[in-house]
């Protein structure tokens, strides 16, 4: 973090940034213009200042008193406008203590969460008093509402949190691809303890997040040792970690505030009551700088939403809402601004500064955000290039022979290196003598081609290089004792899960949260209309059909089947994409212990049924009246029954297909299939159905769909209509439609649970 520069003069002392030096201010200055900034810092010159005080938004807080008094301004002091938060100082209090001023963390690196800023009145009301100054809020909100956002920012990181020290010796990591073992991670070695921020870096493709995995307990290693507190990995140490992968995965329809409310309701501890977790959700929001986007939906592809900077805000705060340990990010940074990504990291270090252990990988940062990481971790092609302080990083491979040629970014120079590019590096003599010696023509002598190592020369240079010079010294550090007590070490051993909330808690929140996120689509306006204009169409089609006739009772009996077949495919196609769509999002909270599988899959299928039932009584009102149908109350009802039964069947059987194959593609190309012979096999097409193959009518929920259908309609049933199987009371019908309602689901079920053993 850059330090202010502090000039001492005669009557006082001046604080000044590196990156915008602010002129003086005088209460009696003409035509002054403020605005806000998230990293500039406020300077105020006075005869007596004697101290600057530090506001950080994780809650340290230091001031020293002294006298204040006035002094002289030439020019104006521009604050900008940040668009994450607002910025906030008494000018009372800092009259009163000294004029001690309270900056936001970050200083200049241009992301702070408490911001702080003033303004002063209009000119005619200015006077000598800087008390007169009054603080604003912006988009001229009112001043007491910003008071109290204000005052909502509290001291969460700080609170007490079990320290972890991270050790990891010689992990490796093998693959097989295409029937050759391939070499991830080749011997990776270090450490991470409490207060430090672990940056992993190194070109596309040489193993971070593999090793992220790996230390976050999301993959098992082929070899080595990793250890929490000299201790392995338990399941209780599942609540204590947060991950936040390099994919925002996270529901598309929910607002900010849902989305962190839901986490704490399922992730935070029993001991707290439900107005507790909402609490701090909403504390996290104002840590975060989240709270002018609380209410805004978190969009998607084709929902707009909020920015990519506050949607990784937002999966960050999923993390840190338990108040974690450790904390694992995945590129936290990719595809956004320099701006935003500096802000991301600012975030990780003030969180770092809590006591807690921050390890993240990195792609390309730039030279300000590789100077916030406290260590560095270089891989390249799989081996460990270096590891150690990021300040030691470019004097080390100095000391190797590896130094820029010209001015760059100490990051792109590394990554450079990890490539195996040399260009505008120098090379080593030791390299480069060998590379002559290999290369040289015996029978020409007076040869002077300039040879350059090659990138596979490079990396078993720097792999060497390490493993002589560095590689043995830190390995030491690793057998050092930690400085903990046993009984720390003893909460990390326990093999118990911890679940936040009970079976019945968990069931009933997502639920709520499965109603909140599928009413856009369910309720669109698009699948409204397709409703109810297919139903007005069938009703135009049909208008006030007579049975009375055989021609008239023939199509009658079309129309009660295509009711059957609509209803059929209709929800197997919405049911299909439900468990390959929220795959990611499953395994995500799974992973962290959330809620129990039993307790998701059954808010999830029956949180879809008020909804799936809503577009179905507008359809059966419009068409079974205009069609002709019988209408008392009776068979309406009994008619509604039997559509109903035949919705849940056929959901069930897209489940099923979708939770079995997890696989868009494949799913809807089974499905079609599967559909299709269903509705062959339904009884109206085919009346007589060969003897080797009639059991699939059995199977078909439009088979039995139908026959109700027939059955409420016709009483009894005219043997035109009927099929070489006698139709009774219909209780058998209505058995083979629950028998697949359960069936099915149970079927779903098992696949989810296989699907997450093979995960693990």
């Amino acid at each position: 973090m850059e330090r202010p520069m502090m000039d001492v003069g005669a009557g006082g002392t001046i604080g000044r940034t590196r990156s915008e030096q602010l002129p003086p201010m005088a209460p009696a200055s003409s035509a002054q213009s403020l605005s806000r900034t998230a990293s500039a810092e406020t300077v105020l010159s006075t005869a007596d200042v004697t101290s600057l005080s530090r506001k950080s938004s994780f809650g340290k807080r230091s001031a020293s008193g002294g006298s204040s008094a006035g002094g002289n301004s030439h020019g104006r002091s521009h604050i900008r406008k940040s668009r994450s938060a607002q910025l906030k100082l008494d000018m009372e209090d800092l009259v009163s203590s000294g004029a001690a001023l309270s900056r936001a963390s970050s200083a200049s690196l241009g992301f702070s969460f408490t911001f702080t800023g003033f303004t002063p009145p209009p000119q005619h009301e200015f006077n000598a008093s800087s008390a007169d100054l009054a603080p604003f809020s912006d988009d001229d909100v009112d001043l007491e509402a910003a008071a109290a956002t204000t005052r909502r920012r509290k001291n969460l990181m700080a609170e007490p949190t079990l320290p972890i020290y991270l050790k990891f010796a010689e992990v490796k990591y093998k693959v097989v691809v295409k029937g050759a073992e391939r070499e991830i991670l080749s011997g990776i070695s270090g450490s991470a303890c409490p207060g430090e921020v672990l940056a992993l870096m190194g070109p596309s493709g040489s193993g971070k997040t593999t090793l992220l995995s790996m230390l976050g307990g999301r993959a098992a290693a082929d070899e080595g040792c990793i250890s929490y507190n000299d201790e392995p990995f338990g399941k209780s140490l599942k609540r204590r970690i947060g991950f936040v992968t390099q994919d925002d995965v996270l529901f598309t329809h929910l607002t900010v505030r849902e989305t962190l409310t839901y986490a704490a309701l399922l992730r935070l501890p029993r001991t707290m009551t439900r107005e507790q977790k909402k609490e701090r959700a909403l504390d996290i929001i104002y840590e975060l700088g989240l709270e002018r986007c609380q209410d805004t939906m978190i969009g998607g592809s084709f929902v707009r939403g909020v920015s990519g900077g506050e949607r990784k805000r937002v999966c960050i705060g999923n993390e840190i809402i338990i108040n974690p340990s450790l904390l694992f990010l995945d590129e936290p940074t990719s595809g956004l601004d320099s701006t935003t990504a500096l802000r991301i990291i600012q975030l990780l270090h003030d969180i770092a500064e809590t006591g807690k252990t921050v390890i993240t990988t990195i792609h390309q940062p730039s030279s300000r955000l590789f100077h916030k990481f406290d260590k560095l971790i270089l891989l390249g092609r799989g081996s460990l290039l270096y590891f150690g302080k990021t300040s030691e990083a470019m004097p080390y491979f100095q000391s190797i022979g590896c130094s820029p040629l010209i001015a760059m970014n100490p990051a792109e120079f590394l990554l450079d290196l990890a490539n195996g590019n040399t260009n505008d590096v120098s090379v080593p003599s030791e390299l480069d003598d060998k590379v002559h010696m290999e290369n040289q023509n015996p029978q020409d002598t007076n040869s002077k081609i300039d040879f350059r190592p090659s990138a596979q020369d490079v990396h078993e240079y720097l792999v060497d290089s390490y493993e002589s010079r560095v590689a043995y010294k830190e390995k030491k550090k690793l057998l050092a004792p930690l400085p903990i007590s046993d009984d720390m070490k003893a909460t990390i051993t326990s093999s118990k899960r911890e679940w936040g909330t009970n079976w019945c808690q968990q069931y009933s929140i997502l639920f709520c949260r499965g109603l909140k996120e599928r009413r856009h689509d369910y309720l669109s306006w698009m699948r409204i209309t397709q409703v109810i204009a297919t139903s007005i169409i069938l009703g135009l089609l049909w208008w006030h059909s007579d049975p009375t006739t055989p021609k008239g009772l023939q199509d009658q009996a079309g129309l009660l089947f295509f009711i059957s077949v609509f209803w059929g495919f209709f929800p197997v196609f919405t049911a299909i994409f439900t468990f390959p769509q929220e795959r990611a999002m499953l395994n995500k909270e799974r992973a962290v212990d959330m809620y129990k599988l039993s307790a998701y899959f059954l808010a999830r299928t029956t949180s879809d049924l008020p909804l799936d039932l809503f577009l179905p009584v507008i359809f059966m009102v419009i068409v079974y009246f205009m069609a002709g149908l019988k209408a008392s109350a009776s068979h309406f009802f009994l008619s509604m029954l039997t559509v109903f039964l035949s919705i849940i069947a056929a959901q069930g059987l897209g489940l099923a297909i979708g939770a079995t194959l997890l696989d868009i593609k494949k799913a809807t190309t089974l499905a079609s299939v599967t559909v299709m012979t269903f509705m062959l096999a339904g009884g109206f097409f085919v009346k007589r159905v060969p003897p080797f193959i009639s059991w699939l009518r059995y199977l078909s929920f439009n088979y039995h769909t139908y026959r109700l259908l027939l059955k409420v309609q016709y009483d009894p049933v005219p043997d035109i209509l009927m099929t070489s199987v006698p139709l009774d009371n219909g209780v058998t019908e209505v058995g083979a439609l629950v028998a697949m309602i359960i069936g099915y689901r149970v079927l779903a079920y098992l696949s989810l649970r296989r699907a997450k053993a093979s995960n693990t």
